[in-house]
């Protein structure tokens, strides 16, 4: 409960942030993502759904067999168990939140 400050969740050598919410009294996680143009995580899945909403720049995200475009203000959602994963397809720095339906995140990378 309260302010968890950016330094606090901040991953090491990185500009990305990782919120579980377990450890903070919250019923979700996320991560807050700030990636170079070509960068993002491989092909992962979850036993829950995750929701990305673009803050800036531009994704293309992988659901199961569909790839879609999303920019900034665009939101995607990706059901439990479906692999998927982004890059940074834009010229520019992406910022994304990545909202995990948990308060722990569980990733089994392909």
């Amino acid at each position: 409960m309260g302010i968890v400050t950016a330094d606090r969740i901040r991953m090491p050598g990185s500009r990305t942030l990782r919120f579980e919410g377990r450890e903070h009294g919250a019923a979700v996680s996320f991560f807050h993502v700030d990636n170079e143009p070509g960068q993002g995580p491989g092909l992962h899945r979850h036993p829950y759904s995750e929701t990305w909403h673009v803050l800036a720049g531009e994704a293309t995200i992988t659901m199961g067999e569909e790839t879609i475009v999303a920019r900034a203000g665009d939101t995607a959602t990706v059901g439990a168990g479906v692999w998927h994963g982004f890059v940074n397809s834009g010229d520019g720095p992406l910022r994304i939140l990545c909202i995990h339906a948990s308060d722990t995140m569980i990733q089994e990378f392909l």
